[in-house]
């Protein structure tokens, strides 16, 4: 079903939208593939996207890796529970609630203006980062966690023996076994990273990402075929995505 509606949006990308009536017109028209090549401002909100997932995906890696490998190799039995509990218990809130805590965190007269002397991000790019990195970093923190804990701590030990040090001992040994975990985190953060548009209306400001224009087009303009004509770049964006993640073993770990 899902492959089915993916080739439906993609056979509706090939239509178009009487003027008129606006209703959609089953005759197949490049107009849309070609408006979407020759306008640069897609070509702008695309390429704005993708640096924003990649940011918000490298984010969360570095936060989820030091965490994730305290929370499996320092952290006591207790406090191993007590820093997965914590990590999972966000994902039951309501995301509309996380994203309005953020809105008011970041106001010009919120609690970070209040606390840094008035020194706050406000509405834009930065808060759009922001937001999504703490969205999405409980989909990063739970794969890297489970990869730091099947890594055997008899490997570890022989890398003390052998004389390395710490920092050695994770950059060689740990970091190459938990990568493929990484990966498949950055899966999630990416992709959901791509489709968002509720998180960047509430805290965006001015900021358009794609989903934003593709919700637009379908809702405000009434212009289906053009919206699934834009679908066509977070779409492959991400399949070309997945590939590249595939060589790393990352969907093993998904």
């Amino acid at each position: 079903m899902y492959l089915g509606s993916i080739a439906v949006m993609l056979v509706s990308a090939f239509w178009t939208v009487d003027d008129f009536t606006g209703a959609v017109v089953h005759t197949f028209t490049l107009d849309n593939i070609t408006r979407l090549f020759t306008d640069p401002l897609f070509g702008e909100v695309a390429l704005r996207t993708i640096l924003v997932a990649v940011t918000v995906t490298v984010i969360d890696v570095v936060i989820a890796v030091p965490m994730a490998l305290f929370m499996s190799k320092v952290a006591s039995p207790r406090g191993r529970i007590a820093l997965v509990v914590a990590v999972t218990t966000p994902l039951w809130a309501s995301y509309l609630v996380k994203a309005y805590a953020w809105r008011i965190l970041l106001a010009p007269n919120g609690p970070i203006a209040f606390v840094t002397g008035g020194n706050t991000p406000g509405y834009g790019l930065t808060a759009t980062i922001i937001t999504l990195a703490y969205l999405w970093l409980p989909y990063m923190i739970i794969p890297v966690y489970a990869g730091f804990d099947r890594v055997s701590d008899s490997l570890v030990e022989a890398s003390f023996d052998l004389g390395a040090s710490t920092w050695r001992t994770i950059r060689s040994v740990a970091l190459p076994l938990v990568f493929p975990a990484i990966a498949a985190g950055s899966i999630f953060t990416f992709s959901l990273t791509l489709g968002d548009y509720i998180a960047v209306g509430i805290v965006g400001g001015k900021t358009q990402l794609l989903a934003n224009l593709i919700y637009g087009q379908l809702v405000t303009a009434n212009n289906q075929p053009f919206a699934a004509a834009l679908s066509l770049i977070p779409l492959v964006a991400i399949v070309l995505y997945l590939f590249a993640m595939r060589r790393t073993g990352a969907l093993e770990n998904v």
